[in-house]
Protein backbone atom coordinates (compact mmCIF):
# COMPACT_ATOMS: atom_id res chain seq x y z
CA UNK A 1 0.00 0.00 0.00
CA UNK A 2 2.56 2.02 0.68
CA UNK A 3 4.06 1.75 -2.33
CA UNK A 4 0.89 3.06 -4.43
CA UNK A 5 1.37 6.30 -2.29
CA UNK A 6 4.82 7.03 -3.21
CA UNK A 7 4.01 6.39 -6.69
CA UNK A 8 1.09 8.85 -6.49
CA UNK A 9 3.00 11.69 -4.67
CA UNK A 10 6.38 11.21 -4.45
CA UNK A 11 7.32 10.46 -8.58
CA UNK A 12 9.20 13.60 -9.06
CA UNK A 13 11.40 12.62 -6.48
CA UNK A 14 11.56 9.32 -7.22
CA UNK A 15 12.73 10.46 -10.28
CA UNK A 16 15.23 13.08 -9.35
CA UNK A 17 12.97 15.73 -10.51
CA UNK A 18 12.29 17.72 -7.01
CA UNK A 19 14.18 17.65 -3.58
CA UNK A 20 11.55 15.95 -1.34
CA UNK A 21 7.06 14.71 -1.48
CA UNK A 22 5.27 14.59 1.50
CA UNK A 23 2.06 11.77 1.45
CA UNK A 24 -0.43 11.48 4.56
CA UNK A 25 -0.79 7.58 4.43
CA UNK A 26 -3.57 6.18 6.40
CA UNK A 27 -2.89 2.94 8.25
CA UNK A 28 -4.48 0.46 10.47
CA UNK A 29 -1.87 -1.03 11.95
CA UNK A 30 1.28 1.02 12.95
CA UNK A 31 4.11 -2.26 13.46
CA UNK A 32 3.10 -2.63 9.70
CA UNK A 33 3.43 0.93 8.46
CA UNK A 34 6.82 0.97 10.54
CA UNK A 35 7.89 -2.67 8.71
CA UNK A 36 7.10 -0.87 4.92
CA UNK A 37 9.06 2.03 5.57
CA UNK A 38 11.76 0.28 6.65
CA UNK A 39 11.76 -2.44 3.91
CA UNK A 40 11.49 0.55 1.43
CA UNK A 41 14.80 2.51 2.62
CA UNK A 42 16.48 -1.08 2.49
CA UNK A 43 14.77 -1.56 -1.20
CA UNK A 44 15.93 2.38 -1.83
CA UNK A 45 19.30 2.92 -0.15
CA UNK A 46 21.92 3.07 -2.86
CA UNK A 47 19.18 5.65 -4.80
CA UNK A 48 19.49 8.90 -2.14
CA UNK A 49 16.09 8.47 -1.52
CA UNK A 50 15.02 8.07 2.08
CA UNK A 51 11.52 7.75 3.99
CA UNK A 52 10.87 9.27 6.89
CA UNK A 53 7.75 9.66 9.20
CA UNK A 54 7.97 13.30 10.42
CA UNK A 55 4.26 13.03 12.38
CA UNK A 56 1.83 10.13 13.21
CA UNK A 57 -1.88 10.34 14.17
CA UNK A 58 -3.77 7.61 15.48
CA UNK A 59 -4.63 6.36 12.02
CA UNK A 60 -2.16 8.14 9.90
CA UNK A 61 1.13 9.16 9.42
CA UNK A 62 2.60 12.21 7.24
CA UNK A 63 5.55 10.57 5.39
CA UNK A 64 8.82 12.05 3.98
CA UNK A 65 10.29 11.15 1.01
CA UNK A 66 13.53 13.25 0.54
CA UNK A 67 16.58 13.21 -1.43
CA UNK A 68 18.82 14.58 1.56
CA UNK A 69 21.84 15.74 -0.92
CA UNK A 70 19.27 17.60 -2.66
CA UNK A 71 18.37 19.10 0.62
CA UNK A 72 21.37 20.05 1.44
CA UNK A 73 22.15 22.03 -1.88
CA UNK A 74 18.46 23.17 -1.26
CA UNK A 75 19.75 24.93 2.47
CA UNK A 76 22.61 26.30 1.32
CA UNK A 77 21.22 28.88 -1.15
CA UNK A 78 21.05 32.39 -0.25
CA UNK A 79 18.59 33.39 1.63
CA UNK A 80 17.53 30.06 2.98
CA UNK A 81 19.16 30.45 6.76
CA UNK A 82 17.91 33.90 6.82
CA UNK A 83 14.15 32.58 6.87
CA UNK A 84 14.62 29.45 8.39
CA UNK A 85 16.35 31.59 11.67
CA UNK A 86 13.13 32.82 11.80
CA UNK A 87 11.54 29.96 12.64
CA UNK A 88 14.03 28.91 15.18
CA UNK A 89 16.66 26.59 13.22
CA UNK A 90 19.97 26.96 14.53
CA UNK A 91 22.30 25.86 11.33
CA UNK A 92 21.13 24.38 7.97
CA UNK A 93 22.63 20.96 8.95
CA UNK A 94 20.18 18.31 7.03
CA UNK A 95 19.20 16.11 10.24
CA UNK A 96 19.19 18.94 12.19
CA UNK A 97 17.02 20.99 10.19
CA UNK A 98 14.33 17.96 9.48
CA UNK A 99 14.45 17.18 13.41
CA UNK A 100 13.21 21.20 13.67
CA UNK A 101 10.74 20.63 11.00
CA UNK A 102 9.69 17.39 13.02
CA UNK A 103 9.06 19.61 16.06
CA UNK A 104 7.49 22.49 14.40
CA UNK A 105 4.62 19.71 12.96
CA UNK A 106 3.95 18.37 15.75
CA UNK A 107 3.39 21.62 17.84
CA UNK A 108 0.88 22.61 15.16
CA UNK A 109 -2.04 21.60 13.43
CA UNK A 110 -0.87 23.24 10.37
CA UNK A 111 1.94 23.13 8.32
CA UNK A 112 4.59 25.36 9.40
CA UNK A 113 5.41 28.17 6.72
CA UNK A 114 8.89 26.89 5.75
CA UNK A 115 7.82 23.71 4.83
CA UNK A 116 8.27 24.55 0.88
CA UNK A 117 11.81 24.79 1.70
CA UNK A 118 11.85 21.37 2.66
CA UNK A 119 9.95 20.85 -0.43
CA UNK A 120 12.48 21.90 -2.62
CA UNK A 121 9.89 24.97 -3.47
CA UNK A 122 11.44 28.39 -4.93
CA UNK A 123 12.37 30.62 -2.18
CA UNK A 124 11.07 33.29 -3.91
CA UNK A 125 7.28 31.73 -3.38
CA UNK A 126 8.21 30.34 -0.22
CA UNK A 127 8.29 33.89 0.75
CA UNK A 128 5.43 35.05 -0.89
CA UNK A 129 3.48 32.20 0.52
CA UNK A 130 4.15 33.56 3.96
CA UNK A 131 4.34 37.34 2.89
CA UNK A 132 0.55 36.86 1.31
CA UNK A 133 -0.76 34.35 4.28
CA UNK A 134 -1.64 32.25 1.05
CA UNK A 135 -3.60 34.71 -1.20
CA UNK A 136 -2.85 36.33 -4.03
CA UNK A 137 -0.43 33.61 -6.05
CA UNK A 138 -0.42 34.06 -9.04
CA UNK A 139 -0.87 30.72 -10.18
CA UNK A 140 -1.10 26.80 -8.32
CA UNK A 141 0.02 23.41 -8.88
CA UNK A 142 2.20 21.38 -6.45
CA UNK A 143 3.00 24.81 -4.84
CA UNK A 144 1.47 28.43 -4.36
CA UNK A 145 3.59 30.89 -6.89
CA UNK A 146 4.25 34.31 -6.78
CA UNK A 147 7.53 34.45 -8.85
CA UNK A 148 8.46 33.01 -12.07
CA UNK A 149 5.08 31.15 -12.92
CA UNK A 150 6.02 29.99 -16.58
CA UNK A 151 8.94 28.03 -15.03
CA UNK A 152 6.57 27.14 -12.23
CA UNK A 153 4.07 26.06 -14.98
CA UNK A 154 6.63 23.98 -17.20
CA UNK A 155 7.92 22.32 -13.74
CA UNK A 156 4.11 21.62 -12.95
CA UNK A 157 3.51 19.76 -16.18
CA UNK A 158 6.68 18.16 -15.97
CA UNK A 159 6.01 16.61 -12.44
CA UNK A 160 2.39 15.57 -13.84
CA UNK A 161 4.12 13.53 -16.69
CA UNK A 162 6.51 11.93 -14.31
CA UNK A 163 3.02 10.92 -12.32
CA UNK A 164 1.33 9.41 -15.21
CA UNK A 165 4.58 7.87 -16.76
CA UNK A 166 5.53 6.35 -13.32
CA UNK A 167 2.01 5.01 -12.45
CA UNK A 168 2.08 3.25 -15.74
CA UNK A 169 5.25 1.11 -15.42
CA UNK A 170 4.39 0.58 -11.90
CA UNK A 171 1.06 -0.69 -12.76
CA UNK A 172 2.85 -3.23 -15.26
CA UNK A 173 5.16 -4.21 -12.21
CA UNK A 174 7.88 -2.09 -12.16
CA UNK A 175 9.40 -1.77 -8.78
CA UNK A 176 10.06 1.39 -7.02
CA UNK A 177 13.75 0.43 -6.63
CA UNK A 178 13.48 0.03 -10.39
CA UNK A 179 11.65 3.35 -10.74
CA UNK A 180 14.60 5.40 -8.39
CA UNK A 181 16.68 7.36 -10.01
CA UNK A 182 20.18 6.37 -8.62
CA UNK A 183 22.31 9.50 -6.72
CA UNK A 184 25.69 10.28 -8.56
Amino acid sequence: MLEKYLIEHCSPTLASLKTANLVNVLFDDEALLTSSVEKINNELQDTGVCLLVLKKSENSALVYAVRKSKLAHDLQQDGVSDLLRDYGYCNTDVEACIERLKSRLICTEEFPHEIGIFLGYPLDDVKGFIENAGQNSKCTGCWKVYCNECEAIKTFAKFNKCKEVYTKLWLKGRSIAKLTVRAF
